[in-house]
């Protein structure tokens, strides 16, 4: 399988200006290739190619308008009209119902937070013995390598975020080399708020909730940005800041993610979540806490390390009743409020804790483990029968009344019963 493995890039004054220059080249062909399409459309013409438009940036890179668009490197213009097609793929996928749904193509602008330009293996990118990127047209970039790669890289793309950061991703192949030995448990989780996962072997993970501790000095920096005048340096400035503070608290909920899905895939042999709706929940008053959380991410990342080291991966319905079933017995105790974190079953009369209740019956689901190990579930306090209440031989007991000697209640007994 194919990973992408990022780094951090520091650029000189020099190649900074260089990638500038890449990347607004990259941008004009993007949307001189589009303009063309969408004319083309809008003329009642047949749908401009891959290749019409390959030769329409040869003949325009030749013409005054154009020429500087030969100072960089052409491997980059050419996959800037690849990333064109990818984007009219998606958009015809969506409408065929393939993929979920997504907007046309939009022309890109300058001020968009996010710059990039990519290379490939025909572009004689390398990196050097001293291990330095040598792009070509741009120069020998710093790299700061935190691991190593597995295999040679088969593209670089450059990335420019809204903070201000430079970042190199390379693609690399994986073999089979990288799976992990057979191991005995098998675990299913339940996504949440409160807990951020909650296991079926009742162990909890917090949530760290990035958003909301870094929320004071977000706000402070917004404020800040605010006052600024627009379109001055100074306002440039601030807004440089509030990105950064947003970079740093997205990249921490990245760094738990990486880590707490890597060691589930490495102690489980085989996970199970559930396919939450998160769109729907993102529409609701607890938006905030469920964008912080980053469910959808955190899934991603098991589904893919569950292939790469050769585990199992389960997703089961959304419309799973895991939080109304009883892991115990099975019966359907019905819908619950978000308050009721503690529940009793009424046929079985087992207290059941909410969360490690779903993780199980989405373990069962999926057709890994039975009941968990270590779960906190207990028996509730149920009142004896009368028959068991004491440890007397039983007797013939006599009727109330014929014990309270209370004359004539016999005969109304009688009465009623007539």
């Amino acid at each position: 399988m194919q990973l992408r493995y990022s780094f951090r890039v520091y650029p000189s004054a020099g190649q900074r200006t260089a990638l500038a220059r890449a990347f607004g080249c990259a941008r004009v062909v993007f949307n001189d290739a589009l303009r063309v399409r969408e004319e083309a459309r809008r003329s009642g013409l047949p749908f401009v190619t891959s290749a019409e438009l390959s030769k329409h940036l040869t003949a325009v890179k030749k013409t005054p308008q154009r020429a500087w668009l030969g100072e960089v490197s052409a491997v980059i213009l050419q996959q800037s009209l690849r990333d064109l097609d990818t984007a009219y793929r998606n958009f015809f996928d969506g409408l065929k119902g393939k993929r979920p749904r997504m907007g046309a193509p939009r022309f890109k602008s300058k001020r968009d937070n996010r710059q990039s330009i990519r290379f490939t293996a025909n572009a004689a990118w390398r990196i050097t013995p001293g291990g330095k990127l040598r792009l070509p047209k741009i120069g020998d970039l710093k790299v700061k390598w935190s691991r190593t790669l597995p295999s040679a890289p088969s593209t670089v793309t450059v990335v420019k975020d809204r903070a201000g950061r430079y970042v190199a991703s390379f693609v690399v192949e994986t073999d089979a080399s990288e799976v992990l030995p057979q191991t005995t448990p098998e675990v299913g989780i339940d996504l949440g708020l409160g807990h951020f996962a909650v296991l079926s072997d009742g162990t909890k993970v917090d949530s760290p909730r990035f958003l909301r501790r870094a929320e004071k000095r977000l706000k402070k920096a917004q404020r800040a940005l605010s006052r600024k005048e627009k379109g001055s340096s100074n306002r440039n400035k601030a807004r440089t800041k509030v990105a950064r503070a947003h970079a740093r608290v997205a990249d921490a909920r990245r760094e738990f993610h990486h880590q707490l899905s890597t060691r589930l895939i490495r102690e489980n042999q085989a996970v199970a979540v559930e396919d939450l709706a998160v769109k729907g929940l993102a529409r609701t008053r607890l938006a905030k806490s469920v964008h912080d959380a980053g469910w959808s991410a955190f899934v991603s990342m098991l589904e893919y390390k569950a292939a790469r080291y050769g585990r199992t991966f389960i997703r089961i319905g959304r419309f799973e009743p895991t939080s109304q079933m009883c892991s115990q017995c099975g019966v359907k105790d019905g819908p619950k409020p978000l308050n009721v974190r503690e529940w009793t079953c009424q046929a079985c009369g087992a207290v059941l804790d909410r969360d490690i209740n779903a993780a199980v019956n989405i373990a069962k689901a999926a057709g890994l483990a039975g009941p968990a190990c270590g779960a906190q579930v207990r028996r509730a306090p149920v009142p004896a029968p009368r028959s068991e209440a004491g440890t007397h031989p039983k007797r013939p007991t006599q009727r109330t009344w014929e014990q309270a000697r209370i004359p004539g209640l016999q005969a109304r007994e009688d009465v009623t019963c007539c």
